[in-house]
């Protein structure tokens, strides 16, 4: 049927359908309904935490939805939370008691993502071994957290994801290349948070759910290493187009002179565990549903 011939009646249809699956990946009611206070215990699905065993709870977060799932943790968990830091797109900042809210350009990443990163990451580097930090991450988180390794200049991490992305590279090359010339991606801030405990609730935007590629995984292993990073630029032929600043780094990691990001089984990740609060699953299910009542 052309576009020009459906109705108001068809149009109104299609705007319900439309609204059911927005609707089912909102993650707010998702996370009330997921986090639990009995007694002195904590539940977020499968797994549970004595809030005796913890001085301080804090939230962290990025990506265009973080605010919104910041608010509902704190509506789940009330005062027992201590304070947070979230990153958010321009204009998705949502009212939160406890956590400071700041906004950043997204997707083309700013010197404001870049403070907002680096602050994150000293934040998670304070955390004790008492401290459980509660990360929110949903969809944009990769763009609004812009912290590029030493050596590597924020205009020199846009060009090289510019270039990668106009030559036709997969999330996954983009990814393995991005996260070994971040600060904070690709585990890091997994890495940056020990000893403390961390539970991150994601918004996961990605088919099956990987881990590593939700926000470019910043609290999951990575599987890829500075060779993969290498091999994505020479199948693009960017070894010499690229800036020198991010060959020449990937080269020293390759050598060894630079630590690779913490991959499977790496001990950055003992006391970190994920929940997915919602993901495309959940909201193709509810547009299906929504659609066969709608006489589609």
């Amino acid at each position: 049927m052309a576009s020009g011939s459906i109705t108001p009646e068809t149009r109104a249809r299609l705007g319900r359908v439309l609204e059911a699956a927005v609707a089912a990946a909102d993650p707010a009611p998702a996370i009330r309904r997921l986090l639990r206070v009995e007694g002195n215990t904590l539940t977020a699905g499968d797994h549970h935490y004595r809030l005796a065993e913890f001085d301080n709870i804090t939230v962290v977060g990025a990506g265009k939805a973080s605010a919104r799932m910041a608010g509902a943790v704190e509506a789940a968990l009330g005062d027992r939370v201590s304070g947070g830091f979230v990153v958010v797109k321009d204009g998705h900042r949502e009212a939160t008691r406890r956590v400071e809210v700041v906004e950043c350009a997204h997707p083309v990443p700013d010197s404001r993502g870049e403070f907002a990163a680096t602050r994150l990451h000293a934040r998670l580097e304070a955390a004790g071994a008492r401290d459980l930090v509660i990360a929110a991450l949903s969809g944009g988180g990769s763009a609004l957290l812009p912290a590029p390794a030493d050596g590597i200049s924020l205009a020199d991490l846009g060009e090289t994801t510019d270039r990668l992305l106009r030559a036709g590279a997969t999330i996954n090359q983009l990814n393995a290349v991005r996260k070994h010339l971040s600060l904070v991606l690709g585990g890091r801030l997994a890495f940056a948070a020990r000893p403390a405990t961390v539970l991150v609730l994601a918004v996961s935007d990605v088919l099956g759910n990987p881990l590593d590629v939700i926000a470019s995984g910043p609290f999951a292993p990575d599987p890829s290493t500075f060779a993969t990073a290498l091999a994505v630029l020479a199948e693009f032929d960017l070894l010499d187009a690229a800036p020198p600043s991010v060959v020449d780094r990937l080269r020293a990691g390759e050598r060894g002179d630079i630590p690779e990001t913490p991959g499977p089984g790496d001990a950055a990740f003992t006391r970190v565990r994920h929940v997915i609060v919602a993901d495309l699953a959940v909201a193709a299910a509810a547009a299906e549903r929504a659609a066969t009542e709608a006489g589609f």
